[in-house]
């Protein structure tokens, strides 16, 4: 057998990879090896590095196939682990193919449905599976060189000069922890710092009585609710407001919550990690995630719309939305959406989309101002101005619903029981009475009790002229609504949802909706007709393209209404809401380990530092309209306002923060407003981060420490709304880990994140971690005494009888675990320990888990007629009434409860032109690439050395430019086209023209990835020896602090103040020859 083993092209050796090989003069490897040789620090100097050496020209090499032999060692069952790729975030399943403890090859795994499809059984024996591969992209091959990186660290680095100098000294992790807890001064060498005294992180845990906290947290609820005035709060708290940030604003919190942990990709186990340490251990509100940053409006506009009416008021919506059943779907719209490049991704839909093309199944569409490679496949193209998504959609609403091609049954169900008796999963308030105010705004919907028809949980509809009372989630009554109202009920003027909608739509023409989206009416006609003549089985699939601007939340909210006119929820081939996961945290009965167990849990309350899921008006804060900075009531995970907010002290000052895996400077449109406040460290008086190299953001830290790779970890990656089964991948560790070895709590453990924490809790005495961790007899003192549990919850299944439960491993995959894991070190894998841990009677199930990279939900199982098996099945509103009696903290209006159109605003509402800014600025994603971190495999680079600046040809004529040239990007808040670096260093936005036809004109776009300054790209000197960068990782533009800053806010990007997406999609930029 011959297989291709993926190697650097760039090289001009042809080498074979075999194990008797000891050639390492692969000119790539060893230019990059000796750069970073001079010092232990990073991986490329390292010994580990050397112990590996024979194997490491094979991940530099060319690429070619391998020598023919007795055996193919990697197509042995021994030499294969399974794990989840974390190249981008749709974490396919994967193969590591392993020898002498070093992974050569990568694969896609057959057990899953990312990387196989349809994926195999689940009972398949991994004995059998050795020689079947799934697929999976180049990134998920080049996942080689991103673990043996010769430019990530692998041990604790604290800054030994200015913030942002990349001057660095290394010491060890116990120095680390001790100077963090203790605080002091611990920037004494570096110049200008001398007298600058670090609050420790043992001085921010200032309440650490749950009791108290509690006792706190409930008290400043009754402030907000004013049944408590803030001079009774200090008079009851008169001992402990010393712990407080701000005695007179108690609602900001205790002082615990100046310490922030922002993460960018984070997964679930990890997560529960941090929060565990965070929040329930530390007390800090402030935990914060990047959503805003990825499609922060797609989600908080889907958790927004599946709130549910529970005890007399709208809650438990889920940060999540719906997406298209592409293996069963006959039309799909992508829009703001390319799935043959991103979008959770091509591994996963390609093969559902050109399949179901060839055999005259599937039809695309694809509404994108770029013709991606999505786009060539399609059946129409839309080339559509950017920002325009709802006018688009409006446009579509207003053709349906004036020629009747809605689904009106579905529209017309009121309730469960109407849903239910309709055999419909789901159902909307399209037909609810919304109660009009005198001046025509919409507000809450009408109750019963206002009406003398039932009580005041009651809502009501308009059937045949007469009022219907109904409860929501009523079972046995059945209950349906006029679909269209507009009258007076009780002498209170009342309107139905779907009314609203309709008006809105109305608002404009379609030719007028056509004219603001840059199309042809007749495309919004072709696109409504097509749509509504699939039944259930079409579907509009909106991704970071409709919700990456100022208006994203109702972009998001206009596409979701145009599938609820067809009632294509929980249905075979309509949008789904994903399979979902098993839960691994033991939230639900019959569960062997509830890993939330805690003995001494904290209740963290207060503002966050973000103003997150709290109304602005109920705060101590209110002082009228516009508020400092905007709130976010709707939304959480607000990537972009983490380090603004700290630089303005609004709420409060923070003392501390903790950045793991992410990269706001690189990452954020206008990130380089992020760098002036992190450079200062009187506004951020202490940085850490967890970071595998010195990043963008992360050399602007006080201390780094070295982090797993992916290939290294435990992480639960969890599902995605468009893979019906329900799936649980499991990250695990199938090599050795390449940083150092530390000790905490008596344990040798790698260096890494877990450490870190614990670490920090062994050394300030954390309840929740140590011996006894979770409970008597429970410990919590290696990352394993966690994720093995959650690997055991798993195998147990979410039956509470536990018939659902895997089997247990047979003896031969008892001994194919243990053989397969024969090079992992102690440190690593003890499987007298892990069995210990587990106990014996979850032991081989956890065996059978892990040996299948997780558990997989059989693919036929996802479907139960012509609906999905996992369903939303509850309310999906059209109408949002708690959105529409919220007002904005900038402008103090009211918020739309339905689908509008709203042009590109600033913070404060006021519309932006920039007149003289002749371009729109987009960006899109080349399948080659990950935003921040895959810059780092040269594979890719290869394929793709540099990006362009794209633009449509006529463009390029009328500013006389031609393919080649080299070109600045300037906008309004950058007229000078470069990122500060606040060192000394200033990085111009320049990049290579290229003229194309498919590209919207006026419009031009550059692919996210490239243009690195960090990651291993310029040189930085570690214990006063200078490590070169490789200029490789700097090449292509990145054209992100061109984006427009905000001018009411000044150090932040465009937002979405109501679904809290940065803004991607919406600056004007001109291009400047150089």
């Amino acid at each position: 057998m011959k297989e291709r083993m993926l190697t650097d092209s760039t090289a001009s050796q042809n080498m074979s990879p075999t194990p008797s090989s000891e050639n390492v003069s692969d000119p790539t490897f060893c230019a990059t090896r000796r750069a970073v040789l001079k010092t232990s620090a990073l991986l490329g100097g390292s010994a580990l590095m050397a112990s590996r050496a024979k194997w490491m020209h094979s991940i530099f090499a060319p690429a070619q196939a391998q020598a023919p032999g007795p055996e193919y060692e990697l197509a042995k069952a021994e030499n294969i682990l399974y794990t989840t790729c974390l190249q981008c975030n749709t974490g396919c399943e994967i193969k590591a193919k392993i020898l002498d403890g070093v992974v050569v090859k990568i694969d896609g795994s057959p057990y899953g449905p990312r990387a196989m499809w349809p994926h195999v059984a689940y009972d398949s024996s991994p004995l059998d599976m050795a020689t079947v591969d799934g697929h999976i992209c180049p990134k998920g091959q080049a996942g080689i060189q991103t673990q043996y990186d010769p430019y990530r660290v692998v041990t604790v680095l604290k800054r030994a000069g200015r913030r942002g100098e990349n001057k660095w000294m290394t010491i060890p992790f116990e120095q680390a922890i001790e100077e963090i807890v203790n605080g002091g001064l611990l920037f004494a060498h570096v110049p200008g710092e001398e007298n600058r005294v670090v609050t420790g992180l043992r001085e921010l845990w200032a309440v650490r009585d749950p009791a108290l906290m509690k006792s706190m947290a409930d008290d400043v609820a009754r402030i907000w609710d004013k049944k408590m005035t803030v001079e009774e709060f200090k008079a009851k708290y008169a001992a402990h407001l010393d712990k407080l940030i701000d005695p007179d604003h108690p609602d900001l919190g205790p002082k615990n919550n100046q310490l922030v942990f922002m993460w960018g990709r984070l997964k679930a186990g990890r997560a529960e990690f941090i929060s565990r340490f965070v929040r329930d251990s530390f007390g800090s509100i402030n935990a914060h995630g990047h959503t805003t940053v990825c499609q922060g409006s797609l989600y908080f506009t889907g958790k927004a719309m599946s709130d549910q009416y529970i005890g007399g008021k709208w809650t438990g919506g889920r940060k999540a939305y719906w997406m298209a059943d592409t293996a069963n779907a006959e039309f799909i719209i992508y829009i703001g959406a390319s799935p043959l490049e991103a979008n959770y991704g091509p591994p996963f839909k390609a093969g559902k989309i050109t399949k179901g093309a060839v055999d005259n199944r599937l039809k695309i569409a694809v509404v994108d101002p770029r013709f991606s490679k999505t786009a060539a496949k399609a059946w129409k193209w839309v080339p559509i101005k950017p920002g325009t998504e709802a006018a688009l959609a409006l446009g579509m609403i207003r053709w349906i619903i004036e020629n009747e091609r809605y689904d009106r049954r579905f529209l017309e169900n009121a309730n469960r029981g109407a849903a239910r008796a309709d055999n419909e999963p789901t159902w909307t308030n399209a037909s609810w009475l919304v109660k009009i105010e005198a001046d025509g705004r919409p507000s809450k919907f009408l109750r019963a009790d206002e009406i003398g028809l039932g009580d005041a949980d009651s809502f009501v509809v308009l059937r045949s002229g007469q009022p219907r009372a109904f409860k929501v989630d009523d079972e046995q009554t059945v209950v349906e609504g006029d679909l269209f109202v507009d009258t007076v009920v009780g002498g209170i003027r009342v309107k139905s949802a779907l009314q609203l909608v309709y008006e809105s739509a109305a608002s404009r023409t379609i030719e007028e909706w056509a004219q603001i989206c840059g199309i042809a009416a007749q495309d919004i006609v072709d696109l409504a007709r097509e749509f509504t003549a699939h039944g259930k089985r079409a579907v509009m699939e909106p991704h970071r393209g409709v919700s990456q601007h100022t208006n994203g939340f109702y972009n998001v909210l206009a596409v979701m209404t145009v599938n609820l006119l067809i009632g294509n929820f929980d249905w075979k081939g309509g949008m789904i809401y994903g399979g979902g996961t098993y839960d691994q945290v033991g939230s639900t009965p019959g569960k062997p380990f509830t890993l939330s167990k805690h003995p001494a849990k904290l209740t963290p309350f207060g503002i966050s530092i973000i103003r997150h899921e709290v109304n602005y008006e109920k705060t101590t804060l209110f002082s009228g309209y516009p508020a400092p900075r905007n709130w976010y009531p709707f939304s959480s995970d607000i990537y972009q306002e983490i380090i603004p907010s700290a630089g303005d002290g609004y709420p409060y000052p923070i003392k501390a923060l903790f950045i793991y895996m992410g990269s706001p400077v690189y990452a954020l449109p206008a990130g380089h407003t992020n760098i002036e406040i992190l450079a200062d460290p009187n506004k951020i008086p202490l940085i850490v981060a967890s970071d595998i190299t010195i990043g963008e953001t992360s050399m602007y830290a006080d201390y780094i420490f070295p982090d797993l790779s992916y290939l290294e970890r435990w992480e639960f990656h969890g599902s995605h709304p468009s893979i019906p089964q329900k799936v649980s991948p499991v990250r695990q560790p199938v090599v050795a880990p390449l940083t150092e070895t530390v000790t905490v709590f008596g344990e040798e453990v790698p260096l890494s994140l877990e450490a870190l924490l614990l670490g920090l809790a062994e050394k300030m005495g954390l309840p929740g971690f140590g011996p006894n961790g979770f409970e008597a007899g429970k410990d919590l003192t290696r990352p394993e005494d966690f994720y093995l549990r959650m690997v055991a919850n798993i195998a147990f299944g979410d039956k509470s009888d536990g018939t659902d439960a895997v089997p247990d491993a047979s003896d031969e995959e008892v001994e194919l675990f243990l053989k397969a894991r024969r090079h992992l070190p102690p440190t690593v894998f003890d499987p007298a320990r892990w069995e210990q841990i587990v106990g014996p009677r979850w032991w081989r199930k956890v065996i059978y888990v892990l040996n299948r990279g997780g558990r997989f939900e059989n693919y036929s199982d996802a479907w139960v007629g012509d609906q999905v098996k996992h369903r939303y099945g509850k309310l999906a509103s059209i109408y949002l009434e708690k959105v529409a009696t919220t007002r904005s903290a900038m402008t103090g209006e009211y918020l739309p409860g339905v689908a509008v159109y709203l042009p590109i605003r600033d913070a404060l509402g006021r519309e932006i032109r920039d007149e003289g800014f002749a371009l729109h600025l987009i960006t899109h994603r080349e399948i080659f690439h990950t935003k921040s971190r895959t810059v780092v495999d040269y594979w890719l680079l290869d394929l793709m050395p540099e990006n362009v600046v794209l633009m449509n040809v006529e463009d390029a004529v009328r500013l006389g430019l031609s393919e080649g040239d080299r070109v600045k990007i300037v906008s309004a808040t950058n007229p000078d086209g470069v990122w500060d670096l606040k060192n000394g260093r200033r990085v111009p936005m320049i990049g290579t023209v290229k003229p194309v036809l498919g590209m919207r004109p006026g419009v031009v776009s550059f692919a996210l990835g490239f243009g690195h300054w960090a990651v291993g790209a310029s040189d930085i000197v570690i214990d006063g020896v200078r490590i070169p960068g490789d200029g490789r990782r700097a090449q292509g533009v990145h054209a992100n602090a061109a984006m427009r800053v905000d001018d009411y806010l000044k150090n932040t990007c465009l937002v979405d103040t109501v679904g809290g997406s940065v803004s991607f999609y919406d600056t004007r930029v001109n291009v400047v020859k150089v």
